[in-house]
Parts: C-alpha cells; sequence; structure tokens
C-alpha cells in the first residue's frame, strides 16, 4: 500500500514520494501566541499530530516543526493592555499553549522556532530579496513586489489581477501596487524593534516562515501544512518569497484543514462565538475531543455542537471500555493457543486501516476500522474461557491504532491513586463482612471521584469516566 496525499497546489491526490528516502520534512504554521487557542486552532495541531504519528507508523523519520509568531501588531496591542513586555506575554501564552496541546493528547514537535529568535535570519532573507529585484524599500517599510514574481496566485489558484478572496487591499501610497505585502515593518515610537538596513522595525507576517522553513529544514520541504484560512494570503505568500530567492519549490505537498463551525455558524470574533481548547477540556476528555475532530476528514468542515460531542463521547466510551475490559482479563486468563482465525482477522482489520490512512489521512474510515476489532475484541471478551495470547493480541491491535490516533491516555496504564486503592480494598472487606451499606457507600464516594466500579466473576472491573 502507498500513501497519497491530496496536494492544495496540484489540487489532486498524489502519491507520497519524500524528498529523501526515509525521512520527512514537514513544517505547520503555529499560533500568534497572544491569547488562548481556540477549537479552530486545535483542529490543525490534533490533525497533523495524527500525520506525524502514522508518518512514523509507517517508518519515517519525522522532522516536524512548528513556529511560535510571538512578535506582531496582535501582540503589541495585547501587551499594551495588560502592562507586560510583548516577551512576557508571548512566554504566557506560549507556556499555555504547550499545557493545552499536551492536555489534548498532542505528542512534542521536534521544535518551536521563535520570529523573535531568528530576526537576523529573517533580515539577511529580506536583504537578499531586495537585491535581487523582488522586494524594494519604501517610507521605513520594505515590500515584496508580486508582479515580479509571475507564479503568484498558483497555490490558491487565483490570478493576480482578479485577487479578491482573503485579502485586505487598502490604499497605500508606499506600495508600487495594492497586491505588495510587507516584509520589514517600520517600528513606531516605543514599539519592540530590532535594527535593520531599513531603520528599526520587525518582521511582517509571512517573512517569518520562509525564513525558519528555510533555516530549519532546508529550500525544499516535503509537507507544508497549516488552516484552509491560511492558503491565502499567507502560504501564498511564503511561495512567492521563498521560491522568489531558491528558484526551487518550497514544498513538494501543500496540505490545509478546513474550518469548524459552531452550532451550523462560522466560528468568528464578529460572532462572539469562539470557543477556547482549554474551555472544552474542562468539560469534556481529550479523548472525546480528539475522536470529534478525527471522525470528519481534514479537509470537511466540522460541525462543534452539544449533540456531536455527545455522539463523540459515547464512542470514546465503547473504545475504552474495550481496552480497559482486554486488560483486565488479561489479568486471570490462563496461556493458551491464540484463538483460530484471529490474527487473520485482525491483518485484515489492521489492513484495512492503513488502506484508510494511506488514502489521503481518512481518520473517519480508520476509526472505522478501529471499532471492527473493538467489536471482534468484544465477541472474545463474552467468552466464558479466552487465552491470554489472545486477548493479548487484540489489545495490542488496539494499542498499535491508538498510536496513531491518540485516542486512549496514559490513565489506561496507570495504576489508581492510593487512596482509590484503598476504598475499593476497603469495599473488598465490606463485601466479605456483608457489611453492604459500607460497601454501597464506597462505591457511591468513588463515583464522586470519576471511578466507575463493576463486579464481574473474575474480580472488581473499574473505568475512569
Amino acid at each position: 500500500m502507498t500513501l497519497h496525499i491530496y496536494n492544495t497546489m496540484s489540487r489532486q491526490k498524489e502519491q507520497f514520494v519524500p524528498l529523501e528516502p526515509g525521512k520527512v520534512k514537514m513544517y505547520v504554521c503555529g499560533p500568534t501566541v497572544y491569547n488562548y487557542i481556540h477549537i479552530g486552532n486545535a483542529r490543525p495541531a490534533i490533525f497533523f499530530d495524527v500525520v506525524r504519528r502514522y508518518l512514523t507508523h509507517i517508518g519515517y523519520d519525522v522532522n516536524y516543526i512548528v513556529n511560535f509568531t510571538d512578535v506582531d501588531d496582535k501582540l503589541i496591542r495585547k501587551a499594551e493592555e495588560t502592562g507586560e513586555t510583548v516577551p512576557e506575554l508571548s512566554q504566557r501564552f506560549i507556556d499555555a499553549y504547550l499545557e493545552d496541546v499536551k492536555a489534548a493528547g498532542i505528542r512534542p514537535v521536534s521544535h518551536h522556532p521563535r520570529v523573535t529568535e531568528n530576526i537576523q535570519e529573517i533580515i539577511d532573507f529580506v536583504q537578499k530579496l531586495v537585491e535581487t529585484g523582488y522586494a524594494y524599500p519604501s517610507g521605513g517599510d520594505v515590500y515584496y513586489r508580486t508582479s515580479k514574481f509571475t507564479e503568484y496566485g498558483k497555490l490558491s489558484h487565483q490570478n493576480l489581477s482578479e485577487l479578491q478572496f482573503g485579502i485586505r487591499i487598502e490604499v497605500d501610497d508606499r506600495k508600487e501596487n495594492p497586491q505588495d505585502f510587507v516584509l520589514w515593518k517600520g517600528a513606531k515610537p516605543g514599539e519592540i524593534s530590532w535594527t535593520s538596513p531599513w531603520g528599526e522595525g520587525r518582521p511582517g507576517w509571512h517573512i517569518e516562515c520562509s525564513a525558519m522553513v528555510h533555516k530549519y529544514l532546508g529550500e525544499t520541504i516535503d509537507i507544508h501544512g497549516g488552516g484552509q484560512d491560511l492558503q491565502f494570503p499567507h502560504h501564498e505568500c511564503e511561495v512567492a518569497q521563498t521560491e522568489a530567492m531558491t528558484g526551487v519549490p518550497m514544498a513538494k505537498y501543500w496540505m490545509h484543514n478546513a474550518f469548524i463551525n459552531i452550532d451550523n455558524e462560522k466560528m468568528s470574533k464578529s460572532l462572539g462565538n469562539g470557543i477556547l481548547l482549554r474551555q472544552v477540556l474542562e468539560q469534556v476528555r481529550p479523548q472525546t475531543f480528539r475522536f470529534f475532530i478525527l471522525n470528519a476528514h481534514y479537509r470537511n468542515p466540522l460541525n462543534f455542537s452539544e449533540d456531536s460531542i455527545t455522539q463523540a463521547d459515547n464512542s470514546v466510551d465503547r473504545i475504552l471500555n474495550c481496552v480497559t475490559n482486554l486488560r483486565h482479563r488479561l489479568e486471570t486468563a490462563l496461556e493458551g493457543e491464540l484463538a483460530e482465525g484471529v490474527m487473520d482477522r485482525i491483518n485484515q482489520i489492521k489492513s484495512q486501516f492503513d488502506s484508510k490512512m494511506n488514502d489521503d489521512f481518512n481518520t473517519p474510515d480508520a476509526i472505522t476500522a478501529l471499532f471492527e476489532l473493538v467489536s471482534e475484541a468484544n465477541v472474545y471478551l463474552q467468552q466464558e474461557q479466552v487465552t491470554a495470547s489472545t486477548l493479548r493480541a487484540l489489545l495490542d491491535a488496539c494499542l498499535v491504532f491508538d498510536n496513531v490516533l491518540g485516542l486512549l491516555t496514559e490513565e489506561t496504564d496507570e495504576l489508581l491513586d492510593e487512596e482509590i486503592e484503598q476504598l475499593i480494598v476497603e469495599r473488598i472487606e465490606a463485601r466479605t463482612l456483608k457489611n453492604w451499606a459500607r460497601a454501597d457507600e464506597i462505591r457511591d464516594l468513588l463515583t464522586e471521584k470519576g471511578i466507575f466500579l463493576e463486579d464481574t466473576p473474575q474480580g472488581i472491573r473499574w473505568r475512569r469516566k
């Protein structure tokens, strides 16, 4: 089976062939760290986490970069409001971002470069564009000359003379052309700034990613990703800047995820319907939110609603209960031969899972394969006698799938904390002494702590809710 990826540049699925055998260079645009991330930011974070997990699963060594925009107009305005410096503000929200993505089960990336750590590289990049005529200084700023890059618009498939989507063109006498965009912004009095050949200033938004991709991953990378909203102008401008300087494609494959709506309405500041990731994770399990994100194809819009989260939560329960039951039965199961046909069925489902993931990371259908495995496992769990080797094979297959999807959390591997362990032991003793009132009291207390108990012939089964 061969991986195929839908390439935004070509508007078709293409066979994935890395630039270097066995290795993948992937860059995904990260947050502007002036606030907590909302669920729209969380979608690419979770999806591209799964992309990296799957690429690793099929044998690639992935160098995965996600940048932090830690200086721009939004940060400057927010810092003025809070009385912090821009570095203090950005660090506070970088720390919050790292907490939030960890809580959502997102694995650490290879590196998080920051704009402020790469100012000289950005200045050098802009200087080369000026020297080659692709950029020009004007009024303390430096602008990119879009008319000189004849392929401008090729990523978003727009004609330069007809650009309408995603750009606000304001009259600016400093520009040669309304579509030209800023590479270096002259600083206003009191603003954070750096010394450059064009005076004190700071980078424009688009140039930072071009410079950091070039520095950390090279002239051409395998995969460049981000949300659909970045396709134009941000990624279009990245292409123009980078390819003007290098003369080679910036990325071999461009990937963009679709938007999240809230109760069938577009999430936007004007509607005031944005929802922070940390707000969601205070109400629902991280597995539930990940399931919600991955149960739709990344190129399709998602609708966040109470019903969609409830459905996701019920689905996660089914998966977690299966894994918990497999682990529980393994504690008392006897060794013996694998059940006849079980490995054939597991391999068939694994092949289905990989086939769906190889088809442009079709996570909804991959989840369907996971549920087929859960159904298969439940058949054996219902049997009075089942060998440990059978249970172990089914559990291992579940964990292989989860290593890609991340729908289980470490809590399923952890022991109960000491307090809960003592309560369970006490409840067992109370039942032995036929102190039913105390046994029920302990059960109710554990329920309040989110621990649900079930008495089975093999002993007490527990799960977290």
